[in-house]
């Protein structure tokens, strides 16, 4: 039987896919804008995409309203929708060798995650650690800290070495750790608050393939071995299956040995199988659990070995609401137990996996893992469902726990919290405030965020 056969028996079909709408090159209309799950929109006045740099300095040097920064639309926070400017920089996609360095490169900031892995390994280079979604851009995932996984390994920002950006007045901007150090540091993590970033010179590596190994485990063993595994392997996760008392961890190591071909459960596929498990079987949680926790007992770990951008990062098709936080290490396996309990108690309609990854500190001001060793837990709701009732229950969890939110992910979070939870938040808030004092690039979010 293929390895799916069995839940089949109970469950079938996936969901549809959907996806936003694509930017204009340049429109003087009024084109509706919406985040990938929908729950965040707007109506700009005209959505723009300079083909370089001296177009991107005459836009905003003859703008004076409000310019908003644009990429894929996977944050789920509002950090994008403004009543009047949406920029692209989807023009601005080189990737270009640094000459005389040790594995570094000059990249556009408009790239997506995707093209970015296949033009790095065309000039002999890597990212060294990846994010889980291949549709995001590098400005996107550096402006909100975006991460992978790995005990010894930071988020994308940690492996900035250099960074050009654009001021409201259409000035360009350098920094690095010897070049305005402050800013440099503010920059890394910097919301779109600071300026429309144009090129990101990273630290990266060789190219390498990486071994996956899935394993299915019960949640106690799961949650004891868990951080033993994060040190054993050079990526670590794993993903709690609400109602089956399992777990399936995704473990990560270089290797020399070649791509193969070998049957991986699809993440998609699944989560329509889980979904369908959950419309058939919720009217009892002890007959969801026979059911899938049985069919999950039977599965084999898998494995599979491939180019290390095409192992960490995927299309995800299903679209959810996502919040994210980050916790201290010593602390965040105690959290993510009372979460599963919560969830498992009163929330019987979930069906979505709540994913568990670690991450190492960095020195970005506005970095949720600033000075901190992290666990990272995400939860999730289908994207035509409610979500209020569920985050709002785990939140205080989260909070309890000292945990910081994901830039790009859904919390209630405003200015007094974030300024008790960041040392250098004021820093950040002087620099900003001497780089755009007009508020050009802040929209009602950012205002609340930073008390503006």
């Amino acid at each position: 039987m293929q390895r799916r056969d069995l839940l089949k028996s109970f469950v079938a079909a996936s969901l549809c896919s959907a996806f936003p709408l694509s930017l204009a090159q340049a429109s003087a209309r009024a084109l509706p804008w919406k985040n990938w799950s929908a729950n965040q929109s707007c109506l700009p006045k005209s959505r723009i995409a300079p083909e370089n740099i001296d177009q991107l300095s005459s836009i905003l040097k003859g703008h004076n309203g409000t310019v908003r920064a644009v990429g894929s639309g996977h944050s789920f926070t509002a950090l994008v929708p403004t009543d009047d400017t949406l920029l692209s920089l989807r023009n601005f996609t080189s990737v270009n060798p640094v000459t005389g360095s040790n594995q570094q490169a000059d990249i556009g900031a408009g790239i997506s995650l995707q093209q970015l892995g296949l033009k790095l390994d065309k000039i002999g280079q890597a990212l060294i650690n990846m994010p889980d979604i291949d549709k995001q851009t590098l400005a996107g995932s550096i402006s909100t800290a975006t991460h992978g996984t790995g005990r010894m390994l930071g988020s994308l920002s940690s492996y900035i070495t250099e960074l050009e950006f654009m001021d409201a007045q259409g000035d360009l901007h350098l920094c690095n750790k010897q070049v305005n150090p402050d800013l440099f540091d503010a920059a890394r993590v910097g919301l779109g608050a600071l300026g429309i970033i144009t090129r990101v010179r990273m630290q990266n590596t060789q190219p390498f393939n990486l071994k996956r190994v899935g394993t299915w485990r019960p949640y106690e063993e799961a949650f004891a071995q868990a951080k033993n595994l994060a040190d054993i392997h050079r990526n670590f996760e794993f993903y709690v299956i609400p109602f089956t008392g399992m777990t399936l961890s995704d473990s990560l190591d270089i290797t020399s040995a070649p791509v193969t071909e070998s049957e991986e459960l699809n993440s998609n596929d699944g989560l329509g199988d889980l979904k369908m498990a959950r419309d058939y079987l919720g009217w009892s949680n002890k007959a969801r659990e026979l059911v899938l926790g049985s069919y999950m007992k039977t599965l084999e770990p898998s494995a599979n070995i491939d180019h290390s951008f095409k192992i960490y990062s995927s299309e995800r098709s299903v679209r959810f609401n996502e919040m994210e936080y980050h916790l201290p290490y010593e602390t965040g396996i105690e959290a993510l137990q009372e979460i599963v309990n919560l969830i498992e108690r009163k929330f019987p309609e979930v069906f979505f996996p709540i994913e568990c990854r670690f991450v190492k500190g960095d020195d970005c001001w506005l970095s949720p893992f600033y000075r901190r060793d992290s666990i990272s837990i995400a939860v999730h709701r289908f994207f035509e469902e409610d979500y209020l009732p569920l985050f709002k229950e785990i939140e205080p969890i989260f909070r309890k726990y000292e945990g910081r939110p994901h830039w790009g992910k859904l919390n209630t979070l405003g200015y007094p919290e974030f300024a008790s939870l960041y040392p250098r938040f004021k820093d950040f808030l002087a620099i900003r405030e001497s780089l755009d004092p007009s508020q050009r690039f802040a929209n009602d979010y950012l205002k609340k965020t930073f008390a503006l």
